[in-house]
């Protein structure tokens, strides 16, 4: 009689949408979630685009580790005796004892094609740099930010109107292509992780809602019309100051001059606002 091979043990870490997506895709897949790490509620409240996995927990009887940091979860996580462990959408970064809790390793994923694109605010800055294309790779996890070996990856086209609440869930789509095109390798033992290509190498840095300012009287429209696309919702939105000094974040507009918005005159044309409310 065959011998049956065990089950692998997983651990799970996420507080964001993707994290979430990833997860559902694993268990409709048949795998055995032992251990989901998230925020406590009431540090979740501050954490921008945090959904809740607990009802997930509850239904799959899962063991669910509420903690404010990833690292607080280390000996639950070394107690759960894992396979593999998948910190998915958690923007802080995990220590030794976190990363060696997994025989196998502990998998990120990253919403650019790594090694470009390493750090923060990928979405945006995808948009920002217009770029042709994009996407999302799983990774193993290690000391350096997003420096991993690759398990694979999944590729992203970048439309010329696209803006931040299209591309956001397109990232999210492709990570759940993903996982459903690595787990059963991963399952199997069979997963082959490749070094990245240092020379190709880029980092993005950390955006902050002040970076979304932009001044008519000195951009062009090219850049006035990115920015907006690249930080409206689910972001901070970007925004210029009115007269009198009042910021106005504009959800979304057009280059050109159109008759349904309001215009602003750029260095180089028009650009129309077409929703914008006060941040004030």
């Amino acid at each position: 009689m065959a011998e049956t091979t065990p089950r692998p043990r997983i651990g799970f870490v996420t507080c964001v949408q993707v994290g979430r997506s990833v997860l559902e895709a694993l268990l409709e897949m048949g795998a055995t979630v032992d251990v989901l790490v998230t925020l406590p509620n009431d540090r979740a409240a501050t954490k921008a685009g945090r959904v809740r996995v607990d009802d997930i927990a509850r239904r799959h009887g899962i063991d669910l580790v509420a903690v404010p940091h990833v690292d607080d979860a280390a000996e639950a996580l070394r107690a759960a005796d894992l396979d593999w462990l998948f910190v998915i959408g958690w923007s802080q970064i995990a220590g030794p004892e976190v990363l060696a809790a997994a025989r196998h390793g502990a998998v990120g994923m990253h919403p650019t094609l790594l090694p470009v694109g390493r750090g923060n605010a990928a979405v945006p800055w995808a948009i920002v740099e217009g770029l042709p294309e994009t996407g999302v790779t799983a990774f193993l996890l290690e000391s350096g930010v997003d420096t991993g070996p690759v398990l694979g990856a999944e590729t992203i086209r970048v439309d010329a109107r696209e803006t931040a609440t299209t591309l956001y869930a397109k990232v999210d789509a492709a990570h759940v292509r993903l996982i459903r095109a690595l787990w059963p390798a991963m399952r199997d033992g069979t997963a082959v992780a490749r070094p990245q290509d240092e020379s190709q190498a880029t980092t993005w840095a950390r955006r902050t809602p002040a970076d979304g300012l932009f001044d008519p009287a000195v951009d062009t429209v090219e850049h006035v019309d990115r920015l907006v696309r690249a930080t409206t919702r689910p972001y901070p939105g970007a925004f210029y100051l009115a007269a009198g000094g009042e910021p106005v974040t504009v959800w979304r507009g057009e280059p050109g001059r159109r008759p349904d918005g309001v215009v602003l005159h750029c260095v180089d044309g028009d650009y129309t606002v077409l929703e914008a409310e006060s941040r004030q």
